[in-house]
């Protein structure tokens, strides 16, 4: 069983006690300007940045992180939007991570956890998000389009997350209009920066943000996955671990020249 498989398979567990269960809203300003927004008016490499204590692959990384503190010097430093990580078993993050963040930032907040139902989609958006992940190889095809769907009507932007080209494929044919590659392979956990250059090229449509995933620890790093296309990184690990989290978070926010359409 891969790691990915546990991990649904726990999700599984989590949607049954979730359903049938109501959730306290959490007040979002309507007049923020949403992710997609942002990104298109940006002349400099997006940031994601993560809030994440631990991961599957890597144990923990940095158990006593604040999300509070670290959501003020990411937003303070330029971040594009935050990602927090709500999944307990595997990543030890909550939802109460989730809800504190957003009492603090106004910029988008991605809830980065493995959705299979609607359930999680409306937990997330009474939590603060703006932004739920879909992982392509966690999903049906139906599923997908279900889900994606119903997060659209309720005001959510999707980022829709690849690692091969099959699932490029699924979801440029969903209409997605912000993709994630992943260049971590969720069944072995291995990473490869290459992904993102060997998927970019199927994405022609200037209208889509192209996001890098996993690995990006250095400028170089950012360099390439520019090279490639991507418009924005999602960068975790590398900002848990670092000392100086502003000046971590500033290097990564290279220049732009390749802004076809934009």
């Amino acid at each position: 069983m891969t790691i990915l498989n546990k991990i649904i398979t726990e999700k599984k567990k989590e949607v049954a006690q979730l359903l049938n269960q109501t959730f306290d809203q959490v007040t979002i300003s309507k007049n923020a300007k949403s992710f997609h927004q942002i990104m298109k008016e940006k002349s400099t490499m997006g940031v994601i940045a993560e809030i994440k204590r631990a991961s599957p692959s890597k144990g923990m990384i940095n158990a006593n992180v604040d999300p509070v503190k670290q959501a003020k010097i990411y937003a303070k430093n330029g971040a594009s939007a935050i990602s927090v990580l709500t999944d307990t078993p595997f990543f030890k993050g909550t939802m109460d991570d989730l809800r504190a963040v957003r009492e603090i930032v106004d910029i988008p907040i991605l809830c980065k956890d493995f959705i299979i139902d609607k359930i999680q989609i409306d937990r997330a958006k009474a939590a603060g998000a703006n932004i739920i992940l879909l992982i392509a190889a966690a999903l049906t095809d139906a599923d997908l389009k279900k889900l994606y769907e119903y997060a659209l009507e309720n005001d959510l932007e999707v980022l829709c997350e690849v690692h091969n080209k099959e699932e490029m494929e699924r979801v440029l044919n969903l209409g997605a209009i912000i993709i994630g590659i992943n260049n971590r392979d969720l069944k072995t956990f291995h990473v490869d920066l290459e992904t993102t250059t060997r998927l970019s090229s199927m994405v022609t449509d200037p209208e889509i943000i192209l996001i890098s995933e996993s690995g990006i620890q250095t400028k170089e790093d950012v360099e390439t996955v520019a090279k490639a296309g991507a418009k924005a990184i999602l960068v975790g690990e590398t900002l848990m671990r670092t000392s100086d989290v502003a000046k971590t978070i500033n290097n990564l926010q290279i220049p732009l020249s390749n802004k076809v359409g934009l």
